[in-house]
């Protein structure tokens, strides 16, 4: 990537919406392509200055504050072409906006953003179809065949209290839909196992198992079973990378489709059986909103194709929440909610 070098001293006033945040972490999302080791070298030479004054790398930045930033060498900006063409013709179902988040139900296939040889993703792809929107930052991730609901963040303020519910586990109610391979045997299983990840030569992210690995949490609760696969309810309690995906297939079950951790044999067969996609699915959050405090219960229907797959290849459900397999209307997604 091209170079391009800034041709001047670049003052900023700080916001109220901006207010809060370190100045390190400011300044590694206000200068993208800049190496992290030269943003702090400015911060502790000098050259960024706080209303004239040197400040800590650890300053909380204050609402009226002027921030002096040097020139500095930044990669040229991405490329929005490919976003911008796509706006058009992609369509993203939103089940719920108001003034501070954003929940998407994302289809399987489309990246969260760009990068790796993805020239976008939904980010991306948010920002080309909403160009006059100030701010919007994605809470969190999920894999690119993973479909299903996925938070963004409108304001800033909104994006850190979110983050700060992530890290505290118990705070928000994470629940994906998979079908395994297998009967699955108990009502309700806790899987922990410590994984830790790492990147191929290839330059893959992947996970695996090992002693020395992050402690992490799965709770799994069957829900429908049949002659050879089942489908599985699974609410995470730590949101490690690849982490149901790994649990499962440590577990002997793997996730049908899953061409990472999954049965290569048994995915190859799949496509005949009605199933083309891995079969992973985030259908439910719980949590408090992070500007009001009121509970949200989010819930993203599960495709046609997935719940034509339950209905065809187990029993009719026994237990609770048989609603989950319900399949995703066909009809056009009903306006976006306002928050109360």
């Amino acid at each position: 990537m091209s170079q391009t070098s800034k041709a001047s001293v670049n003052f900023i006033e700080i916001t109220e919406e901006q207010a809060g945040q370190r100045l390190d972490n400011f300044l590694l999302r206000e200068l993208k392509g800049v190496p992290k080791s030269r943003v702090y070298k400015i911060i502790r030479g000098g050259e960024v200055r706080i209303n004239k004054g040197r400040v800590d790398v650890t300053y909380r930045l204050e609402a009226g504050d002027i921030l002096r930033v040097p020139p500095v060498r930044v990669a040229d900006a991405p490329d929005t072409a490919p976003a911008q063409a796509a706006s058009h013709r992609v369509h993203l179902d939103i089940l719920f906006e108001d003034d501070a988040i954003l929940a998407i139900d994302k289809p399987a296939g489309l990246a969260v953003h760009g990068g790796s040889g993805v020239s976008f993703g939904l980010i991306e792809l948010l920002r080309a179809q909403r160009p006059d929107a100030k701010f919007l930052e994605l809470v969190h991730r999920l894999d690119r065949e993973t479909s299903g609901i996925l938070l963004v963040a409108k304001k800033r303020s909104a994006l850190v209290k979110l983050h700060d519910m992530l890290r505290d586990n118990h705070r928000i109610d994470k629940r994906y839909l998979a079908m395994v391979a297998g009967v699955w045997p108990d009502d309700k299983r806790h899987l922990r196992y410590k994984l830790f990840k790492y990147t191929t030569p290839a330059g893959e992210r992947r996970v695996r198992v090992t002693p020395d690995g992050q402690e992490s949490h799965t709770v799994v609760y069957r829900r429908r079973v049949g002659q050879q696969y089942s489908l599985v309810e699974c609410e995470l309690k730590t949101g490690r990378t690849h982490q149901i995906r790994v649990h499962l297939a440590t577990a002997g079950f793997p996730i049908l489709g899953d061409e990472k951790y999954g049965d290569f044999t048994l995915n190859k067969q799949l496509p005949r059986e009605g199933l083309k996609r891995m079969f992973l699915h985030s259908w439910q959050l719980t949590l408090e909103h992070p500007l009001t405090g009121e509970t949200m219960k989010l819930e993203a229907p599960v495709p046609v194709e997935l719940a034509k797959f339950v209905d065809d290849n187990t029993a009719p459900a026994t237990v609770k929440k048989e609603a989950a397999v319900a399949p995703k209307p066909k009809t056009s997604p009903a306006k976006p909610k306002a928050a109360k």
